[in-house]
């Protein structure tokens, strides 16, 4: 089949994408994670806490850890399901709607949980929603933005995921106090990022001619990309994975840290200023490494550098778990993370294994993203309880962090 022939969805794209669309991936990345982020770093502690004070550390760690599993199943399922659309909408607009509806319809039901089984359902069609969201999003990066430039839009990306973090706790600690209020305007800001961008940006549409064949069991066992067959693949996808459990072990329970173990006085604003610390760091950090990343065209430099100063932030914590030590510690992890995010994409799209299945295979690459949220409060509950409280977490979480700078140098085909 002639190269002319190969439609708009499956090709390379060359052209640069303008700040107009940027822009508009931009907001709808800040919705998707706020719509997280609000939740799990302030709801629903809060949540938990209000209906079991006493287990409030196992309520919480058994609900994010269910819907984590739902993430984990949804993010590469939606992914496949949209490389698979033939719509006159596009490929992608469709599912990115239809996730955050659902993700929106499950923040609304958080507002009204009473008990934990309705909190759980909630949050896993939070997540089931969101991760549908975020394998349509991601997937615009390879459908639209040119190898060349992606280290830039990738920086955005993670200045969108800090973003969604740190306004997610501005909104829930400050603008609106109560818990139902903060779940309902989170569910707001979610529908409306993603309404700005299907309806303002393009989505190239697949001819039925093209859409991949196979019956379901064949379609199901195209979710596995073979490690052997595609080790860059398989090494990017670990450092992935490591960094975010690193992440994750390390911020997952952090208010409790303030209020259990600094003692600071006003958990929540503590958290909302290292958020903002966090935040500022990370912009720079993500900037700064996009634009030199794809200048120079070198990505695993800055993951190095990344890691080193993401566990350097942890262990701080573990030598000096105080106030001061977070203040420092907070724009150290959020440099490391937003230089890392910034190259992240970058990497992680030129390695994947075909252009058909863009989406499925970043669905793939975001259970990297999940599955540290399935496992992390497991981990941190046997680490607390046993293996040297938060010194022991944050040792963890630094240990974690490092390894994934060892994964990164076995990628071979990118600089």
């Amino acid at each position: 089949m002639s190269q002319a022939a190969v439609p708009e969805a499956l090709t390379e794209p060359v052209v640069r994408v303008r700040p107009g669309w940027t822009s508009l991936l931009f907001l709808a990345n800040i919705g998707l994670w706020l719509g997280i982020y609000a939740p799990i770093q302030v709801l629903l502690p809060k949540q938990a806490e209000l209906l079991d004070a006493a287990h409030k550390e196992t309520v919480f760690g058994v609900v994010t850890g269910i819907g984590a599993v739902v993430s984990v199943l949804a993010n590469p399922a939606i992914g496949l399901l949209s490389d698979r659309t033939c719509s006159r909408f596009g490929r992608r607009h469709p599912w990115t709607i239809a996730g955050a509806v659902t993700g929106a319809l499950g923040l609304v039901v958080l507002s009204q949980a009473g008990n934990i089984v309705v909190m759980t359902l909630g949050w896993c069609l939070v997540q089931a929603g969101l991760n549908g969201m975020l394998a349509t999003l991601t997937s615009a990066i390879p459908d639209r933005v040119p190898i060349a430039q992606r280290a830039q839009i990738g920086g955005l990306v993670g200045i969108s995921q800090m973003l969604g973090t740190v306004l997610g706790a501005l909104v829930v600690t400050v603008l609106v106090t109560s818990l139902p209020g903060g779940y309902l305007v989170s569910a707001a800001v979610v529908l409306a990022g993603a309404a700005a961008f299907v309806l303002r940006t393009p989505d190239a549409t697949l001819p039925a001619a093209f859409r991949p064949g196979g019956r379901f069991r064949e379609i199901v066992a195209n979710l596995w990309i073979s490690p052997r067959a595609h080790p860059d693949f398989a090494w990017a996808w670990g450092c992935h994975f490591m960094i975010n459990l690193g992440n994750a072990l390390g911020t997952l329970y952090l208010l409790f840290f303030l209020k259990d173990a600094v003692r600071y006085p006003d958990p929540d604003t503590g958290l909302l200023i290292l958020m903002g610390l966090y935040g500022a760091a990370l912009t720079v950090g993500a900037l700064t490494a996009g634009y030199f990343s794809d200048r120079a065209n070198r990505r695993k430099p800055y993951v190095l550098g990344a890691s080193v100063a993401m566990a350097l932030a942890a262990l701080l914590l573990v030598f000096w778990p105080t106030w001061p030590a977070a203040l420092a510690a907070a724009p150290l992890l959020g440099v490391g993370f937003g230089a890392y995010w910034a190259v992240a994409l970058a990497i992680l799209t030129e390695v994947l294994p075909a252009a058909q299945d863009r989406a499925k295979d970043l669905g793939v690459v975001n259970i990297a993203n999940s599955l540290p949220q399935v496992i992390a409060p497991l981990v941190t509950t046997v680490i607390l309880a046993e293996l040297g409280g938060y010194s022991g977490l944050f040792t963890a979480s630094a240990a974690a962090t490092l390894l994934a700078g060892v994964l990164i140098t076995r990628v071979r085909g990118v600089a």
